[in-house]
């Protein structure tokens, strides 16, 4: 029987593997953002400032909820990249 591991959320999945729902779900955001900015409804400096106010509410989150150090480290990790990627598209000017 496949032992239990924990995915980014610290929940517990008995197929041993990473969470593939969290895991698809970040994608499909990622990629709407990523839509929403090539269709001009928001702009780059929204976006980044969305996953900035998001970081910023998982790290209140993970507090309240006493979270692990590496569990609050991997969370600043994914939304720290999604933000990189995002700002390398900001004007120089900003």
């Amino acid at each position: 029987m496949p032992s239990d591991s924990s995915n980014d959320n610290g929940e517990r999945h008995a197929s041993g593997g990473p969470d593939a729902h969290g895991h698809a779900a970040l994608l499909l955001v990622e990629s709407l953002i990523h839509g929403l900015i090539a269709r001009k409804v928001i702009t780059v400096r929204d976006a980044v400032e969305c996953v900035e106010v998001a970081a910023e509410a998982e790290t209140e989150i993970q507090a309240e909820r006493h979270a692990t150090p590496g569990s609050q480290r991997q969370s600043a990790a994914i939304l720290g990249a999604i933000g990189a990627s995002l700002s390398y598209d900001l004007p120089e000017d900003v």
